[in-house]
Formats: structure tokens, C-alpha cells, sequence
């Protein structure tokens, strides 16, 4: 689908004249189009000097360390994302990371580190990636892309250890508060948000699974946060969006009463939730057995479920 070639791209550039806008949507296609070698010489050919890389810029550098991740060619994805985040903590000495925390400069941050701590992955050194992205989390703690950054570090760690503690502090009022009956069984964590679509895709078929198998131990708890808006992404206060998520939404997108819903931002980050939803098992014993970002098929995660229901201990 992303057959882009260099030749197709030429009437693009301009002859080669420096940009004012980078072409970030272009190299993100060449990315997932695994065309790694087209990223770079087009990012070359319109790269402007080296004091004019604004965020846009530095932006469109990490997906051309991404675009070398995706292809496999992973020297190409370490000189880019290393080169990115060098560039990145250098602007750093005078600013802040999260003045807009939506726009390019924490996206090119977060994606150069994610990159590289795949790439350590991906040359066979898991140790290296672990503590390299513990030391990223310990340095940019507080800031937007800590959640990114313990989500990648989950994916490599979490999974065989106890569960992280949950804040329950506070729920939605639509929901049940009691946790104290999950002692003892298998507990399908579901995080999610009232703006995501693949959330309300995927929980028909969760609760389709916490149906069946709720007699044979199954419990489900599903975690959400506030993000400062309602829908058609209008701006609302955390009274206005905790109104609209108890009222208007959940008259349209229920959850059974009896499922748990703890309301706290502290979860998401401690679970390293960017994707929503995310997924989390856990066994009996409150191992976590599988952390998942992003979508499941009932079926996949049914085989799951079922694996830690047939076992008692």
C-alpha cells in the first residue's frame, strides 16, 4: 500500500530546498511501508542546517529511526533515534518537555527512546533495555512520557511479577467499589478511555467472557482516568467530564454494575497505559500473566483466561 519510491517523492521536494514543514505524514508511511532506505534520503535530501531542526523536525527524525526499526535494519534505527535524543536533551538545557504536551517535541523524545530500547531488544541484549529504559523513566518521571516509557519497560518486565499496586481511592459512582472479592481469583484487568473506539469495539467481547466464565472464577476490574474533555474532544473541567462520562456516555455505553471502576490517572501511569485499552491477566495468586497494549480477539484471549481458570493453586 505504501510503495513510495524516491522517484514518486521527487516532485515533492522542491529540488532539494530546505523546508519550512517536514514531511512526517510521508515518512510515516514510508516507515510502515518498510521502506527504510526511501525514509532516510528523503529526511537527507530536505533536512534543513542543523540549527533550524525545530520539533517538527526532530518529529520526523524519529521516524526515520523508526522506519529502521520496522525494516529490520537496526544500525539505521540507532543512529537516527540516538541522534534524535541527543538533539532532544539538548534542548532540554532551556526549556520544558511538556509546554504542549500533544506536540512534536515529546512525541520525537519519547519515540527515540522507545526505539532504541527496542533495538537493544532486537540485538539480543533484553538486560540492556531494561535498565536503559529504567534510567529514562527515573529521568523524565513526571513528564507526559513516563506512562510511554513504563509501558515498553512493562512489555519486557511484567509479566511472571506480582501485579502493580492499583489506587482505588475513588471509582465512578456508576460502578461497584468492592475489590475484596478478587482475592483468590482470576482478574482480567481492562483499561480504557470514553474517546476510544477500539475500547467499546473490544468490550462486548470482554463482557461476553466475564459472563461465561465469571462462575468458574473470572472477575474483570476496569480502570479508566480523565483526560480533560467530553465528546467531539470539547475542553471540560474534571467535574463536567466526570458528569458526562456518569451520565450522557454511560447511558449510551454501560458497564454491569458489579464490574469495579477505579478513577485515577496514577493507574494508567503504573501500568503504563498510552494504548488504550490495554489489557492485563493476572493469575489467582496476583501474577500478572499477560500485559497486552492495544486490542485482543476473544479468542486469543479467551485461550488466556481458560489456562489460568484450570488452575486452582
Amino acid at each position: 500500500m505504501y510503495r513510495l519510491t524516491c522517484f514518486f517523492l521527487l516532485p515533492l521536494l522542491a529540488c532539494g530546498q530546505e523546508s519550512a514543514t517536514p514531511p512526517v505524514a510521508v515518512l510515516k508511511q514510508l516507515a510502515f511501508g518498510n521502506q527504510s532506505t526511501a525514509a532516510k534520503s528523503l529526511f537527507e535530501l530536505e533536512r534543513p542546517s542543523q540549527d533550524l531542526l525545530n520539533d517538527d523536525w526532530l518529529e520526523a527524525m524519529s521516524w526515520v529511526g523508526r522506519a529502521g526499526l520496522i525494516s529490520g535494519d537496526l544500525q539505521l534505527a540507532e543512529a537516527y533515534a540516538s541522534e534524535t535524543l541527543e538533539r532532544c536533551r539538548a534542548e532540554l538545557h532551556h526549556r520544558t518537555i511538556d509546554k504542549d504536551p500533544e506536540a512534536a517535541f515529546p512525541i520525537a523524545l519519547g519515540a527515540a527512546i522507545e526505539t532504541l530500547g527496542k533495538v537493544y531488544v532486537a540485538s539480543g541484549d533484553r538486560t540492556m533495555a531494561v535498565s536503559f529504559l529504567q534510567e529514562q523513566i527515573k529521568e523524565y518521571s513526571g513528564t507526559s512520557i513516563e506512562t510511554r516509557l513504563n509501558k515498553n519497560l512493562l512489555l519486557l518486565s511484567l509479566e511472571g511479577k506480582p501485579i502493580p499496586s492499583l489506587d482505588t481511592g475513588r471509582f465512578l459512582e456508576t460502578s461497584s467499589s468492592d475489590m475484596g472479592s478478587l482475592k483468590g481469583k482470576v482478574v482480567l484487568l481492562f483499561f480504557w478511555a470514553h474517546w476510544c473506539g477500539d475500547c467499546l469495539t473490544q468490550k462486548p467481547l470482554i463482557l461476553e467472557l466475564e459472563e461465561q466464565y465469571a462462575p468458574k472464577g473470572l472477575r474483570l476490574v476496569a480502570p479508566t482516568q480523565l483526560y480533560g474533555y467530553v465528546a467531539r474532544g470539547m475542553d471540560a473541567s474534571a467535574e463536567q467530564e466526570l458528569a458526562y462520562l456518569q451520565g450522557r456516555f454511560w447511558e449510551q455505553n454501560p458497564l454491569p454494575e458489579h464490574v469495579p471502576i477505579p478513577l485515577s490517572s496514577k493507574n494508567f501511569v503504573a501500568f503504563g497505559v498510552s494504548t488504550t485499552p490495554t489489557l492485563v491477566l493476572i493469575d489467582r495468586k496476583g501474577i500478572v500473566r499477560l500485559y497486552h497494549p492495544g486490542s485482543m480477539s476473544k479468542e486469543e484471549l479467551e485461550k488466556r483466561i481458560k489456562v489460568l481458570l484450570d488452575n486452582p493453586a
